[in-house]
């Protein structure tokens, strides 16, 4: 028989309705045996995630701010006990919550605060389903540094193999020092892929609010083009690059087992959705272009030297500045005799930016040297790009007409994706001038 792994989002979990929609999702397909949530997010327009009022309860905690500890505190109560309440039963939610208050006020630190979204979800989930808690600490581990450790799908396999079905919080394991350890933000989704690792899944569903993954984001264009399938590094691609349905990481503990993904939505399951699989073959007449996706918060360095491609550790010189710094690089598209260093904003701190091209100058002897700030990039992304001769040509001369002056390029070494830099104000229109180009 078929083995499923499921994974439903935060507005999936949002309140008691819709975890009755999510079971009944579950129930009605017998392979869908291992469930991942995530903690409760919106129920509307200008609601709090959850995970976002635990991050406030944490804050208060550390400045010792008791008044509003408990303020919040009272939000996140009411919440559980909403949920509670709309479930019709009786889930011991108070005395959990009133447990989960206690450990924080005696120090449980703030990755097991900001984790109990999940963990009180799912034990939501598990009593409707009346399926097995298992909690994620039991098999999750991270190393030091915080990086998921191999050993994890090998517990999970022997953990899980005394629960022929079970529900199990996302986003958390357990440290290297004993403590709770949270994935980055929209981690849940990797959560879901290492229980499909680790039970070896047939497939994994990523339950959410959209039909699928889009060609580019609908909220830059109307009703955009869902895609039906993807592959493994075209979701890298967009996911990277701002296409948020999916966190980007989940690919690898599934890439190594070849297990598909498919994106599925909660509130109106009968759809097709969208399939991530490990290749692709695409075939005459299909789109060229697969996704576009972009994101601002950038800043170039650009760097000018007659000669640099003959100067030796050249290079080493320039990065090495970068790498003092802690700063993480983004891209580096060069010329004979210009270099781009694209940086993301996140990664700097005031000012630093001028004290960079200060020791950059210091390091080494240029030309030129200047700072683009404000900066959007865009990748088109699509495995049929490599093969179709005027790819390129078609997504200029797009952007020619729509008047939008490009500052920065880069095409990958595998013609997966071509990725241009524009002024932050140009973004949606630069996405929406590739779009109409490639899918209309």
């Amino acid at each position: 028989m078929e083995l499923k792994v499921c994974k439903f989002g935060g507005t999936s979990m949002a309140d008691g309705n819709v975890i009755l929609n999510a079971a009944k999702i579950v129930s009605a397909d017998v392979s869908r045996r291992y469930v991942v949530v995530s903690a409760p997010g919106k129920r509307f327009g200008g609601d709090v995630k959850v995970t976002d009022l635990l991050i406030a309860l944490y804050d208060a905690y550390e400045r010792a701010d008791r008044a509003t500890f408990e303020k919040v505190f009272e939000k996140i109560e009411g919440r559980f006990l909403g949920i509670e309440k709309e479930l019709g039963s009786d889930l011991k939610m108070r005395k959990t919550l009133d447990t989960v208050k206690n450990e924080v006020l005696s120090g449980a630190g703030r990755d097991y605060c900001v984790s109990r979204g999940e963990f009180l979800a799912a034990q939501i989930m598990s009593e409707i389903l009346h399926v097995p808690f298992v909690d994620a600490t039991e098999f999750v581990r991270f190393d030091e540094r915080g990086i998921l450790k191999e050993e994890t799908y090998s517990l999970a396999a022997r953990v899980l193999a005394n629960y022929p079905r079970a529900v199990i919080p996302g986003f958390y394991g357990l440290g290297a020092d004993g403590k709770v350890k949270t994935f980055s933000r929209g981690g849940g989704d990797i959560s879901g892929a290492v229980v499909a690792r680790g039970v070896n899944a047939d497939l994994y569903e990523n339950w959410t609010d959209v039909s699928g993954f889009y060609a580019c984001d609908p909220r830059i264009v109307d009703a955009p083009k869902c895609i039906e399938e993807l592959s493994y590094r075209e979701l890298r691609e967009l996911s990277y690059m701002g296409a948020n349905v999916l966190h980007s990481d989940c690919i690898f503990p599934v890439k190594s087992a070849g297990i598909p993904i498919r994106i599925c939505n909660t509130f109106r399951p009968e759809d097709k959705g969208t399939y991530i699989v490990p290749a692709i073959k695409r075939r005459v007449g299909d789109t060229v272009v697969t996704g576009i996706a972009g994101k601002t918060g950038f800043t170039t360095i650009g760097i000018e030297k007659s000669m640099m491609n003959a100067e030796i550790g050249f290079a080493r010189k320039v990065l090495s500045v970068i790498e003092k710094h802690g700063v993480s690089l983004e891209h580096l598209p060069s010329g004979i005799d210009s270099m781009s260093i694209v940086i993301d904003n996140t990664f700097l701190q005031e000012k630093e930016i001028e004290r960079i091209v200060e020791e950059i100058e210091a390091a080494v002897s240029l030309d030129r040297i200047y700072v683009h700030e404000n900066v959007a990039l865009i990748a088109t992304v699509g495995h049929g790009m490599a093969k179709s001769i005027g790819t390129s040509a078609r997504l200029f001369k797009a952007l020619s007409e729509a008047g939008i002056n490009v500052n920065m390029i880069d095409q990958g070494s595998s013609e997966l994706n071509i990725i241009v830099g524009v002024d932050a104000k140009d973004c949606n229109a630069c996405i929406r001038a590739i779009y109409h180009e490639f899918f209309n």
